[in-house]
């Protein structure tokens, strides 16, 4: 193992050194032949911000352990085969030149196209080099962890090293977020950046246009657990997720003609903030006044905006909204805004540390769940009985992390509380249901901030 990978924190370097011998071994039996180097990319956990980063507020997530890990080949042929070490996830091979995404059926295989198609696309390559590849995966799919992004962001490396090209971190991390639209998410760019741009020991403030990443230091005292619910929920194999994106952009422009701004400019919500020049607190007030709670029809929308039906679907809607025909704006924008805030009083009591910092952080996390469940109804019930456990048995704050609709949540605990936290919160949700009683051993655990994605070469 390269001296460079072997001061990773949390990625353990004797189950990353058997991880990498046994990917070895399936290569050589798969493909006949050597791998030439090795690119991992780290699932992450988002502390607090959720669903604002595509409305272009800023976020804190942190990397995790749990990876997905590619074992490379470039070949002479301009053909890409895929494979995997789980048999569930099928292989697959394509043209290099004729890189087809599929959106209707969200496969694995996509994700790594996407990342494929984003690097080709960037340089221009006209006789991109083709490779066996080996995914292994570690973060669990489905699971608000990042396991497509990380996917995404691993393809993406894999592609510039294999065809000999060079990029910044930041730069990677602003192509993988555009090219993981390809399959249809209108995302942010949490994911990728911070699987790019993570760091061991700290967790970031991820903010956009343009990208930064600021070191957030953690309060000691308290470790953060991530419990999955068990309930898997694929962003882009539903409308959940790109509908919310929409009520987003609707309120944006909404909110902007109301302001008489040129709202076919805005897309975004941070955009309204920043060309008002006012506070979160006080959009917040504007939401008030000019918002209904009350759900908008399409022709509402289009009444308001001075649009026809067609207009609203051909220029506003993405694909998989157009048959949509009531959006909730006031509770969208409301969520939006509260959430920037909090992220950003995040920050500042990391940064100033008091006595009760703990004490606070967790109820900021409180408040953060209790506006995803509510005002952005991204929870589901499962994750509302996880949030009520976890804090019944010590968790200072307690919060879903990712999109929603399924997957984790994550806790803040205090250290010294946490096996009998663990033990508990086993008891009380996995040990009480057959069907997740055998996730159990994968599906809680502590972490803390890892390392970002790079390559690593055959020594």
């Amino acid at each position: 193992l390269p001296a460079s990978y072997a001061n990773t924190g949390l990625v353990s370097v004797s189950n990353l050194s058997f991880r990498l011998q046994k990917l070895k071994e399936m290569f050589i039996s798969k493909f006949g032949s050597s791998p030439k180097f090795y690119v991992r990319a780290p699932g992450r956990v988002n502390l607090i911000g959720e669903h604002i980063d595509y409305c272009g507020y800023a976020v804190i997530p942190m990397a995790i352990e749990q990876d997905i890990l590619i074992a490379v080949e470039p070949v002479k042929t301009q053909v890409v085969q895929l494979a995997n070490t789980n048999s569930l996830y099928l292989d697959f091979s394509t043209s290099v030149n004729n890189i087809q995404i599929n959106k209707t059926k969200p496969q694995w295989h996509n994700y790594f196209l996407c990342g494929l198609k984003g690097i080709q696309e960037h340089f221009g390559l006209n006789n991109p080099t083709g490779m066996n590849c080996l995914l292994d995966g570690t973060i669990p799919p489905s699971s608000g962890l990042s396991s497509s992004s990380a996917l995404v962001c691993c393809a993406g490396l894999v592609t510039l090293r294999a065809n000999g090209k060079t990029l910044s971190k930041m730069e990677l991390a602003e192509i993988c977020t555009k090219s993981e639209r390809y399959i249809g998410t209108e995302g942010g760019g949490m994911d990728q950046s911070i699987s790019f741009l993570a760091e061991e020991g700290t967790a970031k403030l991820i903010e956009f246009s343009p990208l930064r990443a600021t070191d957030v230091r953690l309060p000691s005292g308290a470790v953060f657990v991530i419990a999955n619910s068990c309930v898997e929920m694929n962003k882009a194999a539903t409308s959940h997720y790109n509908i919310r994106v929409m009520e987003c952009r609707l309120a944006t422009k909404l909110l902007s003609q109301s302001k008489g701004l040129d709202w076919k400019k805005m897309l975004r919500l941070h955009d309204v903030q920043s060309k008002l020049g006012v506070s979160l607190e006080e959009m917040l007030t504007i939401v008030e006044e000019v918002l209904h709670p009350e759900p908008y029809s399409t022709e509402e929308i289009c009444k308001c905006l001075g649009i026809s039906l067609e207009e609203l679907r051909s220029q506003i809607l993405s694909q998989n909204t157009q048959d949509v025909s009531t959006f909730k704006l006031y509770q969208r924008a409301k969520h939006v805004y509260s959430e920037a805030a909090r992220v950003l009083e995040f920050k500042k009591i990391c940064n100033e540390a008091p006595a009760n910092a703990i004490q606070l952080l967790g109820e900021l996390m409180n408040q953060s769940y209790i506006s995803c469940r509510e005002m952005y109804e991204c929870s589901c019930p499962e994750l509302d009985r996880l949030v009520d456990i976890c804090l019944q048995f010590g968790a200072i704050g307690s919060r879903l992390t990712g999109a929603g609709w399924g997957g984790c949540t994550v806790s803040m605990v205090p250290t010294d509380k946490l096996n009998t936290f663990l033990k508990n919160v086993k008891k009380a949700y996995y040990q009480t249901d057959v069907q997740r009683l055998p996730l159990e051993n994968n599906s809680l655990f502590a972490t803390k901030p890892g390392r970002g994605a790079l390559v690593f070469v055959e020594a």
